[in-house]
């Protein structure tokens, strides 16, 4: 007998264009899966419901047909016959090799872990694993962090590593000291369960703790979607505290919804009613945030959550986006970057129900044939928005309504001193590429320990220090200062926004440096901004990362440069400061040591023909890439200034008026094309055209 974690015992969908056609229809799980087909209809009791009648009920989902036998990737098989997680990482973890095997090593995974070796040494590999910790909206109590502080020093590399999305990642764990590292977070009421592997990640939100309540909602929010998708068959606790749960009581609205099966979302008898034994396709990644705030790069997550508040700030509801998505394959163009789109708004009641819809959505229809196709990105590119949304209406039961209109975003790193607004400060501390190390490490131990302070983690791998009285202030800057912690004014303003993935030499997929190489990249292109004439308080983002898979968000930089050789980089042009539009591919294979024949021209041309406060990756976009390998192409130097030779070209304002009209239209400036009217004079005159 065999059973499909396809939707079962569902509605029959009579609109044939609803139907869902895919080359991947379901999985055959073996006699032993405890996924069961048969899904009971139960009645979700709603207050949103009745208050929302005017939203139609929609059908359940057909089950999709299962009588051929699809291909399947590697990982989907080990998934299967893991007995949820544990099979066969509980056994390899018992030997004394200092490795585990290949099946244990995706496993571990979904316990928050990659195994990795040094690529820096040569002969036998010295394996060791990273952890990653699951901290919903980057939230970090003062024991948490002292123990994390602690882990560091006495089983990892002697640094804290900060991630983009709001995390801790810990290096160099032996494997012999996993289950002591890994109990010690657990007990100390952390978690690494679900930070990497095919299931929902860290969710993200906003880290400034402002008590303001569409930030408090926010982070309410993430905290229950958090919840509502954590794993429930318990194989993280069997693994690393021998079956003990540590963890608080959760909302009785999580519980509710993550039991709902009104629309056939769940496995009713499994001990993963939502992931079921094949967990996601692949890795799903999802942000909570509030209106202009796009700190959290929003539109880069399979779901994007924006709290929408009524005229007195009360929070209503939300819009969703869906599809976004970062990494890549180099020289695949079927495989590509993308943004997440609109899909629409829900009664914040319901919030949780819809997410589940989506994620259902995935976890039906997600291919798991080919894992660089699998992320829900290439769902929505196959099958569109509107097929999209109308099979996850299935699954909510309800019709999604239009997307309230939202102003401008900005990016917002929350560096410096604010006030909370509930009579303390926080303040934001600007730590390159995420990295806690040395005496920095010393004296932010120091000061969280002292005042027995919280933090939180930023998505642009900052941390920020919570509850700080006012009369703290003044000590507190004293001591952050002299561990080099400098106030954001201090920093120069290319690292403010800057950020790196760690690549080289513990990341198996690095194929160029980032972290590592991102401090002197930096320092070139402020050279370059010098030579060319940009101030100092002009910035653009800069991302670099060690491969196409996108850690560090690069597509969305107004410069990426993304690793595809050794000490070679492909360029992408085009995301702008707010993260709100993606780049393109510019260059590829552009040597490290020829970063500054690429760069030059193009911050020169920006410097001279850009419009008023464009930014950099506005000005790419306007211009073009075309026009722009053009200028990068014939680039010969910077020009020298024509005041030296103290021209006054126009004698009369019509005339420089009719002149810089004609410029316009050839991208040049007034003075450049007189110049070149008057070269080409010249020249022709000395060649004897000239009668």
């Amino acid at each position: 007998m065999t059973t499909s974690i396809g939707a079962a015992n569902a509605a029959i969908v009579k609109d044939p264009s609803l139907q869902i056609a895919r080359s991947f229809n379901g999985l055959k799980a073996a006699s032993n899966s405890l996924l069961l087909a048969k899904r009971p209809q139960v009645s979700r009791g709603s207050s949103a419901a009745a208050t929302a009648s005017f939203i139609r009920a929609v059908s359940t989902p057909v089950r999709p047909d299962t009588s051929v036998v699809q291909k399947r990737s590697k990982v989907e098989i080990i998934k299967e016959h893991s007995n949820f997680i544990r099979y066969p990482l509980n056994e390899e973890l018992l030997t004394d090799a200092p490795n585990i095997n290949e099946a244990a090593t995706q496993l571990i995974k979904f316990h928050g872990s990659y195994q990795q070796y040094n690529r820096d040494e040569r002969g036998a590999k010295s394996y060791s694993f990273m952890l990653r910790t699951k901290n919903p909206c980057g939230k970090v109590s003062n024991k948490l962090y002292l123990v994390m502080d602690d882990l560091a020093d006495q089983f990892g590399i002697g640094t804290l590593r900060l991630t983009t999305r709001q995390t801790f990642q810990l290096h160099g764990v032996l494997k012999k000291d996993l289950k002591t590292v890994m109990s010690s977070i657990i007990n100390s009421m952390g978690s690494t369960l679900g930070a990497c592997g095919d299931l929902n990640r860290n969710v993200l939100a906003p880290a400034a703790p402002f008590h303001q309540k569409d930030y408090l909602f926010a982070q309410k929010t993430a905290e229950n979607i958090a919840a509502l998708l954590t794993p429930q068959s318990g194989f993280y606790y069997d693994m690393w505290v021998d079956g003990e749960r540590v963890m608080s009581a959760e909302p009785p609205e999580v519980v509710e919804a993550r039991n709902d099966n009104s629309h056939g979302t769940n496995f009713p008898d499994s001990p993963e009613p939502i992931y079921g034994t094949q967990f996601l396709p692949r890795k799903f990644k999802i942000a909570v945030t509030v209106p202009t705030d796009n700190s959290v790069d929003v539109f880069t997550n399979d779901i994007g959550v924006v709290v929408v508040s009524d005229a007195d700030g009360e929070p209503q509801g939300f819009n969703l986006y869906v599809g976004g998505g970062m990494g890549r394959t180099h020289r695949l163009e079927s495989t590509f970057p993308r943004l997440a789109e609109p899909l629409g708004y829900v009664p914040k009641e319901d919030i949780l129900y819809a997410v589940k819809a989506i994620v259902v959505t995935q976890r039906e229809n997600g291919r798991r044939d080919d894992r660089k196709y699998s992320r829900m990105k290439y769902l929505l590119s196959s099958w569109g928005i509107d097929k999209f949304r109308s099979v996850v209406e299935q699954y909510y039961g309800k019709k999604f309504e239009s997307c309230r209109d939202l102003p401008e975003w900005e990016f917002k790193s929350y560096l410096g001193w604010h006030e909370q607004g509930d009579g303390a400060l926080f303040c934001g501390l600007h730590v390159d590429n995420g990295r806690i190390k040395g005496t920095m490490k010393k004296t932010l131990r120091e000061v969280i320990e002292k005042y027995n302070l919280n933090v939180r983690i930023t998505p642009n791998q900052n941390i920020i220090l919570c509850d700080i009285r006012q009369a703290w202030k003044r000590p507190i800057t004293t001591a952050l200062a002299q561990g080099g912690l400098l106030q954001p004014r201090y920093v120069d303003p290319l690292n403010v926004t800057a950020m790196a993935c760690p690549a080289l030499p513990l990341c198996p997929l690095a194929i160029a440096e980032a972290e590592r190489g991102i401090p002197d990249i930096l320092k070139r292109v402020r050279a370059v901004f010098e030579k060319v004439g940009l101030k100092y308080n002009e910035s653009v983002v800069i991302r670099v990362t060690g491969c196409p898979n996108g850690c560090a968000r690069p597509y969305m930089a107004e410069l990426g440069l993304v690793g595809d050789g050794p000490n070679s980089y492909q360029i992408w042009l085009g995301g702008t400061p707010n993260q709100t539009s993606l780049a393109k591919t510019f260059k590829d294979k552009v040597k490290i040591q020829d970063l500054e024949k690429v760069l030059e021209p193009l911050f020169y041309h920006w410097k001279r023909k850009r419009l008023s406060k464009e930014s950099f990756g506005d000005f790419t976009n306007r211009v073009g890439h075309e026009k722009l390998l053009e200028l990068v192409d014939k680039w010969e130097g910077i020009p020298l200034a024509p005041a030296r030779y103290n021209l006054k070209l126009f004698a009369d304002k019509e005339t420089y008026e009719s002149v810089d009209n004609l410029a316009r239209l050839q991208d040049k400036s007034a003075h450049e094309l007189a110049m070149e009217i008057i070269r080409n004079y010249v020249a022709s005159h000395q060649n004897g055209k000239i009668e």
